[in-house]
């Protein structure tokens, strides 16, 4: 991913935290000369390896995990919004897109043992259920939650490089950056907030 000196986010524990706000990735492989990506949630577990582990899986009816290059690469987009060139104070420029991104680079690998499978499971739905949830995987007849694991195959993701990326107009001008925000603001959207509140920390910062 290109990233500018001015768009690059340097701490490890602030791209860890963006993974964890933004765990629904892509995970993209090469299986045989071919590019495949699949839409997946991921967890992370940080303390595992230098960069952190993934976790994951996918429909076993999903020819992806056949004969895939160990080296991949999961995306986990983040806030973005258009950036209108008639936003600046100038109309001597583009338009352009704010955006966040976190790239992690790893080695992938199948996780064949029951339990840990088992494991991977019950951590990505309590994950996302959230710890006000009554759904528990516990609850699922035997026969039921075999069968659901039956069908998928579980990843471990190894990471060996992260990207972190926020492009937030970073290389315009003090009054071009208050411009966009306040375009931002005007804009009734999750993105447009978080893209401005994230301008605005950048400036007060």
């Amino acid at each position: 991913m290109y990233i500018p000196p001015h768009s690059l986010i340097k701490d490890i524990q602030e791209i860890h935290s963006f993974i964890e706000k933004n765990s629904f990735a892509i995970l993209v492989t090469k299986n045989n000369g071919t590019i495949n990506a699949t839409h997946i949630p991921v967890l992370i577990e940080k303390i595992e390896g230098i960069y952190g582990t993934l976790y994951c899986h996918i429909a076993k009816a999903n020819s992806q995990w056949i004969d895939f290059d160990k080296d991949v690469l999961v995306i986990f987009p983040g806030a973005h919004h258009y950036i209108s060139s008639s936003w600046y104070e100038t109309d001597q420029s583009v338009p352009t897109w704010n955006y966040l991104s976190v790239h992690a680079y790893g080695e992938m690998e199948i996780v064949t043992d029951r339990g840990e499978k088992i494991k991977i499971v019950k951590d990505l739905v309590k994950y996302f259920e959230g710890k006000e949830s009554t759904y528990s995987t516990d609850n699922l007849r035997e026969s039921y939650f075999e069968g659901l694991l039956n069908g998928i195959v579980a990843f471990r993701i190894l990471i060996t490089k992260l990207e972190g990326k926020q492009k937030l107009s970073q290389n315009r001008s003090e009054e071009s950056q208050k411009r966009v925000i306040y375009e931002l603001e005007k804009a009734d959207n999750d993105n447009a907030k978080l893209i401005s509140d994230l301008m605005k920390k950048n400036l007060d910062g």
